[in-house]
């Protein structure tokens, strides 16, 4: 294994010392080094996704920086290829995952450069959020520079559709929103807009298993991976509410694209869409405003767990100071406070630092961030928790559930073997 260390890594500011002598010999001003062609790989395609991409791009170019695009749609296949060239000794100067253990086989095989020096100067442990700071912080470096916090259980829902159903007030706990749904229902609305794919099916589970369970629920199931809890009559609960949700969903469900669901709701067809906070983006693009012809609700409850996830650029591992010197330039503008308020409103979420002034941005924004004051609500999401393997056997066994008659009790059996140790 390959020991990753900045440190041995000759520093651009050491490079320039060195040679930043006079003809006489006394020390001159040190010139910096030439801008290089930074290389970023990301999975940013739609129309609300490039847009932000360009506003890091652009402020990264006024800050110096030269950025080459390389944009691959679908987040796999776009970590694939930036893992594939970072194996292959062809890497990018930075690429896109998520604030999850994604990159940590690549951290561990010692293929990134971390941050340390950017992280400490700008403060990172004040002003980011401990879950969080528990992903990009491996034995004590940093590998990623985290940019937005999305929250993926949010339930949206359709102002028009809620009127034309006669619903008057908003779902404020899980038998509210049944309720709310059943009404849709008998006035000919689709009551879930819903894309049947593997990914989606999994949100859905966990916005019942953190509004239905509860944080303490949560945690003994997917951190603890407690045997007890998964067969307990608590997450039976959840698993058959989960189910009940199946019962809202439209035939032309299965393979939708989350985009296409969101869609249903902007038309008033449908009522409701639990998803992350990136369908603020849609809603934008077609002139619709938060709180006037659609709604958000965070959580049923006061004390509904905010499911944090987001997205996060690593740096592979190069020995070049002109490389590593673009790194750290892109690592600082995005976590720039004027980048960071632009950038997340194009993109739905919210920022990651603390310290940033979001009175100018939507109302759910803002009710995300006064959410993410209170660090008792604070949660990762499964695959901060779960390895990748674990993650998928979970994924397979929802869907499984969630499109066949398949007993509660050997739900909650498979998902027991799936997660022994």
């Amino acid at each position: 294994m390959l020991a990753i260390c900045l440190a041995s890594i000759a520093p651009a500011a050491m490079l320039m010392a060195a040679n930043a002598t006079a003809q006489n010999g006394a020390p001159r001003a040190a010139k910096p080094l030439p801008a290089e062609k930074a290389e970023i790989i990301h999975w940013w395609t739609s129309n609300s996704e490039s847009a932000a991409a360009k506003l890091i791009a652009e402020n990264y170019r006024k800050a110096g920086g030269i950025w080459v695009d390389t944009a691959i749609a679908g987040a796999d296949q776009a970590r694939a290829v930036a893992i594939n060239r970072i194996v292959g000794s062809n890497p990018p100067t930075a690429a896109q995952f998520n604030t999850t253990k994604q990159f940590l086989d690549l951290v561990e095989q010692g293929m990134l450069n971390n941050v340390d020096d950017v992280a400490k100067s700008e403060a990172w442990e004040k002003i980011l959020p401990e879950p969080v700071l528990n992903v990009i912080r491996i034995n004590g470096h940093y590998y990623a520079v985290p940019v937005n916090i999305h929250m993926q259980t949010w339930f949206w829902y359709s102002k028009a559709a809620f009127k034309k159903a006669g619903i008057a007030k908003e779902p404020a706990s899980m038998d509210e929103m049944f309720a709310a749904m059943d009404k849709l229902k008998a006035a000919g609305i689709i009551p879930l807009a819903h894309g049947g794919q593997a990914w989606q099916e999994t949100i859905v589970f966990q916005a019942m298993l953190t509004n239905v369970g509860g944080k303490d629920l949560y945690l003994s199931v997917i951190r603890d991976r407690d045997q007890k809890a998964i067969n307990s009559e608590a997450f039976k609960k959840v698993l058959l509410a989960f189910k009940r949700m199946q019962s809202y969903i439209d035939p032309g469900s299965p393979g939708r694209n989350w985009n296409d669901a969101t869609a249903l709701l902007i038309s008033g067809k449908a009522g409701v869409q639990i998803m992350g906070d990136w369908v603020k983006g849609e809603f934008a693009a077609a002139k619709q405003v938060a709180g006037k012809d659609f709604g958000c609700i965070a959580g049923l409850t006061p004390n509904s767990p905010y499911l944090i996830q987001g997205d996060a650029f690593v740096f592979p591992r190069t020995n070049s100071p002109a490389t590593v010197q673009a790194q750290k330039l892109l690592a600082r503008v995005l976590l720039n406070p004027a980048t960071q308020l632009e950038f997340n409103k194009l993109k739905g979420s919210i920022p990651i630092r603390s310290d940033v002034d979001t009175s100018s941005m939507d109302i759910c924004a803002q009710t995300g961030m006064a959410i993410m004051k209170d660090k008792s609500r604070h949660l990762g999401i499964s695959e901060i928790f779960l390895t990748p393997d674990q993650n998928g056997a979970l994924q397979d066994i929802l869907t499984a559930y969630w499109n066949t008659r398949i007993p509660v009790e050997k739900v909650q059996k498979s998902i027991a073997s799936a997660f022994k140790d």
